[in-house]
Protein backbone atom coordinates (compact mmCIF):
# COMPACT_ATOMS: atom_id res chain seq x y z
CA UNK A 1 0.00 0.00 0.00
CA UNK A 2 1.20 3.44 0.00
CA UNK A 3 2.82 5.27 2.43
CA UNK A 4 0.93 8.20 4.88
CA UNK A 5 1.54 10.98 3.55
CA UNK A 6 4.15 13.31 5.93
CA UNK A 7 3.37 16.55 7.00
CA UNK A 8 5.43 19.17 5.23
CA UNK A 9 4.16 22.14 5.93
CA UNK A 10 5.20 24.42 9.24
CA UNK A 11 4.89 22.50 12.43
CA UNK A 12 4.93 23.54 15.90
CA UNK A 13 4.36 21.03 18.95
CA UNK A 14 2.86 23.53 21.26
CA UNK A 15 0.82 25.00 18.52
CA UNK A 16 -0.23 23.04 16.65
CA UNK A 17 -1.03 24.29 12.71
CA UNK A 18 -4.61 24.28 12.01
CA UNK A 19 -3.99 23.46 8.55
CA UNK A 20 -2.78 20.02 9.73
CA UNK A 21 -5.46 19.58 12.84
CA UNK A 22 -8.75 20.62 10.37
CA UNK A 23 -7.41 18.83 7.54
CA UNK A 24 -9.49 16.14 5.48
CA UNK A 25 -7.04 13.55 4.96
CA UNK A 26 -4.44 11.90 7.21
CA UNK A 27 -0.78 12.92 7.80
CA UNK A 28 2.37 11.74 9.79
CA UNK A 29 4.33 14.47 11.69
CA UNK A 30 7.68 12.38 11.88
CA UNK A 31 9.78 13.90 15.07
CA UNK A 32 6.91 16.35 16.32
CA UNK A 33 7.31 15.22 19.54
CA UNK A 34 11.16 13.71 20.21
CA UNK A 35 11.35 16.09 22.85
CA UNK A 36 8.44 14.87 24.86
CA UNK A 37 9.76 13.64 28.62
CA UNK A 38 8.31 10.23 28.27
CA UNK A 39 9.40 9.98 24.51
CA UNK A 40 13.28 10.44 25.99
CA UNK A 41 12.44 8.08 29.14
CA UNK A 42 11.40 5.45 26.74
CA UNK A 43 14.21 5.39 24.44
CA UNK A 44 16.54 4.54 27.20
CA UNK A 45 14.47 1.30 28.24
CA UNK A 46 11.11 0.03 28.89
CA UNK A 47 12.09 -0.12 32.50
CA UNK A 48 12.94 3.55 32.32
CA UNK A 49 9.63 4.42 30.83
CA UNK A 50 7.91 2.26 33.54
CA UNK A 51 9.93 4.95 36.34
CA UNK A 52 8.73 8.09 34.20
CA UNK A 53 4.97 6.86 34.36
CA UNK A 54 5.25 5.60 38.47
CA UNK A 55 6.71 8.89 39.39
CA UNK A 56 3.53 10.39 38.20
CA UNK A 57 0.93 8.01 38.63
CA UNK A 58 -1.59 8.66 41.72
CA UNK A 59 -2.99 5.15 42.33
CA UNK A 60 -6.53 5.11 40.09
CA UNK A 61 -6.93 1.68 38.57
CA UNK A 62 -6.99 1.38 35.20
CA UNK A 63 -9.19 -1.30 32.60
CA UNK A 64 -6.30 -3.94 31.56
CA UNK A 65 -7.85 -6.20 28.43
CA UNK A 66 -6.21 -9.34 28.58
CA UNK A 67 -5.86 -11.86 25.78
CA UNK A 68 -4.85 -15.24 25.75
CA UNK A 69 -1.42 -16.47 23.64
CA UNK A 70 -3.12 -18.05 21.06
CA UNK A 71 -4.96 -14.92 20.09
CA UNK A 72 -1.67 -13.55 18.61
CA UNK A 73 -2.79 -9.59 20.48
CA UNK A 74 -6.21 -9.75 18.14
CA UNK A 75 -8.67 -7.68 20.04
CA UNK A 76 -12.14 -8.80 18.91
CA UNK A 77 -15.24 -11.63 19.32
CA UNK A 78 -14.52 -14.83 20.46
CA UNK A 79 -16.18 -17.25 17.66
CA UNK A 80 -18.39 -16.58 14.45
CA UNK A 81 -21.13 -16.10 16.08
CA UNK A 82 -20.40 -12.33 17.59
CA UNK A 83 -21.60 -12.83 20.53
CA UNK A 84 -19.22 -12.80 22.89
CA UNK A 85 -15.11 -11.39 22.81
CA UNK A 86 -11.54 -13.48 23.13
CA UNK A 87 -10.58 -11.67 26.11
CA UNK A 88 -11.01 -10.82 29.98
CA UNK A 89 -11.82 -7.69 31.76
CA UNK A 90 -9.73 -6.33 34.63
CA UNK A 91 -9.47 -3.02 36.98
CA UNK A 92 -5.79 -3.33 37.41
CA UNK A 93 -3.38 -0.94 39.06
CA UNK A 94 -0.77 0.93 36.75
CA UNK A 95 2.02 -0.61 37.87
CA UNK A 96 0.51 -4.40 37.61
CA UNK A 97 0.37 -3.63 34.58
CA UNK A 98 3.73 -2.39 33.90
CA UNK A 99 5.03 -4.80 35.54
CA UNK A 100 3.21 -7.85 33.45
CA UNK A 101 4.03 -6.47 30.68
CA UNK A 102 7.90 -6.00 31.51
CA UNK A 103 7.39 -9.87 32.86
CA UNK A 104 6.25 -10.96 29.47
CA UNK A 105 8.48 -8.79 27.16
CA UNK A 106 11.24 -11.89 26.46
CA UNK A 107 8.05 -14.45 26.28
CA UNK A 108 8.24 -15.78 22.71
CA UNK A 109 4.12 -16.31 22.90
CA UNK A 110 3.01 -13.59 26.03
CA UNK A 111 -0.69 -13.40 26.90
CA UNK A 112 -1.47 -9.67 25.12
CA UNK A 113 -2.21 -7.01 27.55
CA UNK A 114 -3.98 -3.49 26.60
CA UNK A 115 -4.75 -0.83 28.60
CA UNK A 116 -7.00 0.97 26.10
CA UNK A 117 -8.83 4.70 26.20
CA UNK A 118 -7.91 5.77 29.23
CA UNK A 119 -7.98 9.49 30.31
CA UNK A 120 -4.69 10.58 31.24
CA UNK A 121 -5.05 13.08 33.57
CA UNK A 122 -7.41 11.14 34.95
CA UNK A 123 -4.49 8.38 36.17
CA UNK A 124 -1.13 10.51 35.41
CA UNK A 125 -1.86 14.43 36.87
CA UNK A 126 1.02 16.83 35.74
CA UNK A 127 1.71 14.46 32.42
CA UNK A 128 0.17 16.75 30.07
CA UNK A 129 2.18 19.74 31.81
CA UNK A 130 5.33 18.13 31.03
CA UNK A 131 4.20 16.40 27.50
CA UNK A 132 1.92 19.13 25.71
CA UNK A 133 0.12 18.75 22.94
CA UNK A 134 -0.41 22.01 21.14
CA UNK A 135 -4.30 21.90 20.63
CA UNK A 136 -5.30 25.55 21.06
CA UNK A 137 -8.94 26.06 21.95
CA UNK A 138 -10.04 22.93 20.88
CA UNK A 139 -11.81 20.80 23.41
CA UNK A 140 -10.09 17.50 23.53
CA UNK A 141 -9.80 14.18 25.40
CA UNK A 142 -6.65 12.90 26.00
CA UNK A 143 -6.04 8.83 26.68
CA UNK A 144 -3.34 6.80 26.71
CA UNK A 145 -3.29 3.11 24.97
CA UNK A 146 -0.39 0.80 26.92
CA UNK A 147 0.04 -2.56 25.97
CA UNK A 148 2.13 -5.21 24.01
CA UNK A 149 2.15 -6.42 20.57
CA UNK A 150 -1.89 -6.19 20.02
CA UNK A 151 -4.16 -5.82 17.03
CA UNK A 152 -7.01 -3.29 16.63
CA UNK A 153 -9.53 -3.92 14.19
CA UNK A 154 -10.18 -1.18 11.37
CA UNK A 155 -13.06 1.01 13.30
CA UNK A 156 -13.83 4.61 13.05
CA UNK A 157 -14.06 7.66 15.36
CA UNK A 158 -16.63 10.66 14.94
CA UNK A 159 -14.05 12.82 16.39
CA UNK A 160 -10.86 14.05 14.32
CA UNK A 161 -7.90 12.37 16.23
CA UNK A 162 -4.19 13.29 16.78
CA UNK A 163 -2.04 10.21 18.20
CA UNK A 164 1.45 10.60 19.14
CA UNK A 165 3.72 7.19 19.87
CA UNK A 166 5.13 7.48 23.12
CA UNK A 167 7.27 4.24 23.63
CA UNK A 168 7.74 1.25 20.76
CA UNK A 169 6.62 1.04 17.22
CA UNK A 170 2.71 1.04 15.86
CA UNK A 171 1.60 0.44 12.74
CA UNK A 172 -1.24 2.24 11.21
CA UNK A 173 -3.19 1.40 8.37
CA UNK A 174 -5.96 4.01 7.08
CA UNK A 175 -8.84 3.57 4.83
CA UNK A 176 -10.98 6.82 3.21
CA UNK A 177 -14.87 6.52 4.61
CA UNK A 178 -15.95 5.45 1.56
CA UNK A 179 -14.31 1.93 1.71
CA UNK A 180 -16.93 1.06 4.33
CA UNK A 181 -18.48 -1.28 1.36
CA UNK A 182 -15.26 -2.93 1.27
CA UNK A 183 -13.75 -3.45 4.93
CA UNK A 184 -16.82 -5.61 5.67
CA UNK A 185 -17.90 -3.98 9.17
CA UNK A 186 -19.36 -5.69 12.07
CA UNK A 187 -22.01 -5.62 14.18
CA UNK A 188 -23.12 -2.18 15.21
CA UNK A 189 -23.78 -3.87 18.98
CA UNK A 190 -22.00 -5.61 19.66
CA UNK A 191 -18.82 -4.25 19.78
CA UNK A 192 -15.49 -4.77 21.32
CA UNK A 193 -14.34 -1.93 22.15
CA UNK A 194 -17.51 0.77 21.22
CA UNK A 195 -17.43 1.14 17.43
CA UNK A 196 -17.88 -1.26 14.83
CA UNK A 197 -14.75 -2.86 13.40
CA UNK A 198 -13.79 -4.85 10.56
CA UNK A 199 -14.40 -8.53 10.34
CA UNK A 200 -11.14 -8.94 8.32
CA UNK A 201 -8.03 -10.31 9.98
CA UNK A 202 -5.55 -8.08 8.54
CA UNK A 203 -2.50 -10.69 9.56
CA UNK A 204 -4.29 -13.22 6.77
CA UNK A 205 -6.92 -11.52 4.92
CA UNK A 206 -9.49 -14.44 3.86
CA UNK A 207 -10.25 -13.16 0.11
CA UNK A 208 -12.94 -15.84 -0.48
CA UNK A 209 -15.30 -14.87 2.22
CA UNK A 210 -14.29 -11.39 1.89
CA UNK A 211 -13.20 -10.69 -1.67
CA UNK A 212 -13.94 -6.61 -2.02
CA UNK A 213 -11.13 -6.43 0.74
CA UNK A 214 -8.66 -6.17 -2.07
CA UNK A 215 -10.24 -3.27 -3.32
CA UNK A 216 -9.69 -1.64 0.10
CA UNK A 217 -6.19 -2.41 0.27
CA UNK A 218 -6.14 -0.87 -3.09
CA UNK A 219 -7.13 2.73 -1.68
CA UNK A 220 -5.73 2.41 1.74
CA UNK A 221 -2.55 4.08 3.15
CA UNK A 222 -0.06 2.66 5.53
CA UNK A 223 2.18 4.26 8.17
CA UNK A 224 4.98 2.36 10.37
CA UNK A 225 5.54 5.04 13.55
CA UNK A 226 8.69 5.65 15.91
CA UNK A 227 8.72 6.94 19.21
CA UNK A 228 8.13 10.86 18.31
CA UNK A 229 5.99 10.12 15.20
CA UNK A 230 2.47 11.19 15.28
CA UNK A 231 -0.20 10.61 12.88
CA UNK A 232 -3.69 12.72 12.50
CA UNK A 233 -6.54 10.83 11.36
CA UNK A 234 -9.64 13.07 10.62
CA UNK A 235 -12.93 12.26 11.48
CA UNK A 236 -14.77 9.09 9.97
CA UNK A 237 -11.53 7.81 8.64
CA UNK A 238 -10.90 3.82 9.29
CA UNK A 239 -7.88 3.06 11.43
CA UNK A 240 -6.36 -0.53 11.44
CA UNK A 241 -3.54 -0.16 14.23
CA UNK A 242 -0.62 -2.46 15.79
CA UNK A 243 1.69 -2.87 18.35
CA UNK A 244 5.00 -4.47 17.16
CA UNK A 245 7.17 -4.03 20.64
CA UNK A 246 6.91 -5.64 23.68
CA UNK A 247 6.10 -2.41 25.16
CA UNK A 248 3.96 -0.02 23.36
CA UNK A 249 2.35 3.68 24.61
CA UNK A 250 0.28 5.89 22.74
CA UNK A 251 -1.16 9.22 23.81
CA UNK A 252 -4.12 10.09 21.62
CA UNK A 253 -6.31 13.63 21.35
CA UNK A 254 -9.92 13.58 20.59
CA UNK A 255 -11.92 16.49 19.56
CA UNK A 256 -15.08 17.53 17.68
CA UNK A 257 -15.10 20.41 15.32
CA UNK A 258 -18.99 21.04 16.06
CA UNK A 259 -20.20 21.85 19.72
CA UNK A 260 -21.11 19.56 22.19
CA UNK A 261 -24.65 20.38 21.91
CA UNK A 262 -24.66 18.87 18.88
CA UNK A 263 -25.72 15.40 19.12
CA UNK A 264 -23.85 12.12 17.42
CA UNK A 265 -25.18 11.34 13.86
CA UNK A 266 -24.47 7.93 15.17
CA UNK A 267 -27.89 7.82 16.77
CA UNK A 268 -28.81 9.35 13.44
CA UNK A 269 -28.03 6.28 11.83
CA UNK A 270 -29.76 3.71 14.13
CA UNK A 271 -32.92 5.73 13.87
CA UNK A 272 -32.82 4.95 10.22
CA UNK A 273 -32.52 1.66 10.31
CA UNK A 274 -35.58 2.05 12.64
CA UNK A 275 -37.41 3.91 10.31
CA UNK A 276 -36.19 3.63 7.19
CA UNK A 277 -34.63 0.77 6.44
CA UNK A 278 -37.25 -1.61 6.18
CA UNK A 279 -39.38 0.84 4.06
CA UNK A 280 -40.56 -0.51 0.30
CA UNK A 281 -38.54 0.60 -2.12
CA UNK A 282 -40.11 3.01 -3.39
CA UNK A 283 -40.75 4.42 0.08
CA UNK A 284 -37.14 4.83 0.50
CA UNK A 285 -36.54 6.71 -2.55
CA UNK A 286 -38.92 9.30 -1.41
CA UNK A 287 -36.99 9.76 1.29
CA UNK A 288 -33.60 9.66 -0.15
CA UNK A 289 -34.74 12.84 -1.71
CA UNK A 290 -36.01 14.49 1.91
CA UNK A 291 -32.69 14.05 3.26
CA UNK A 292 -31.20 15.10 -0.10
CA UNK A 293 -33.18 18.87 0.37
CA UNK A 294 -32.99 19.12 3.78
CA UNK A 295 -29.75 17.91 5.25
CA UNK A 296 -27.12 16.66 2.40
CA UNK A 297 -27.76 19.43 -0.44
CA UNK A 298 -29.17 22.16 1.90
CA UNK A 299 -27.86 26.00 1.67
CA UNK A 300 -29.14 29.46 2.24
CA UNK A 301 -31.63 29.54 -0.90
CA UNK A 302 -33.29 25.74 0.57
CA UNK A 303 -35.46 27.99 2.93
CA UNK A 304 -34.82 31.18 1.96
CA UNK A 305 -38.92 31.73 1.17
CA UNK A 306 -39.74 30.82 5.17
CA UNK A 307 -39.87 33.75 7.11
CA UNK A 308 -36.37 33.36 9.84
CA UNK A 309 -39.24 32.86 12.71
CA UNK A 310 -41.01 30.49 11.07
CA UNK A 311 -38.13 28.13 10.23
CA UNK A 312 -37.63 26.33 13.37
CA UNK A 313 -35.37 23.52 13.03
CA UNK A 314 -34.92 24.41 9.55
CA UNK A 315 -32.97 27.39 10.89
CA UNK A 316 -29.39 28.46 13.06
CA UNK A 317 -29.31 25.33 15.71
CA UNK A 318 -28.15 26.32 19.02
CA UNK A 319 -27.89 24.65 22.23
CA UNK A 320 -31.52 26.09 23.31
CA UNK A 321 -32.79 24.75 19.48
CA UNK A 322 -31.28 21.72 20.47
CA UNK A 323 -32.36 21.16 23.82
CA UNK A 324 -36.09 21.79 22.10
CA UNK A 325 -35.92 19.47 19.35
CA UNK A 326 -34.07 16.44 21.65
CA UNK A 327 -37.27 17.37 24.10
CA UNK A 328 -39.52 16.71 21.21
CA UNK A 329 -37.45 13.30 19.82
CA UNK A 330 -38.08 11.76 23.68
CA UNK A 331 -41.38 12.29 23.70
CA UNK A 332 -41.79 10.93 20.50
CA UNK A 333 -39.96 7.79 20.90
CA UNK A 334 -42.18 6.79 24.12
CA UNK A 335 -45.09 6.73 22.33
Amino acid sequence: MRAVPAWTGPFDPDNMPAELLAGDRPHVVRGGFAHWPVVQAARQSDDALARYLMGLYNGVRVGLFQLAPEARGRVFYADETLTGFNFNRYAATLDQVLTGLLGVARTSEPPALYVGSTTVEAVLPGFLDANVMGLGARDALVSLWLGNRTRIAAHYDLPDNLAVVAAGRRRFTVFPPEQIHNLYMGPLDPTPAGQPVSLVDFAKPDFERFPRFAQALEAGEVAELEPGDAIFIPSMWFHHIEGLEPVNLLINAWWRQTPDYVDSPLSTLHLALMTLRDLPEKERRVWQHHFQHFVFGADDTTWAHIPAAARGLLGPIDDTASRKARAQLLSQLKR
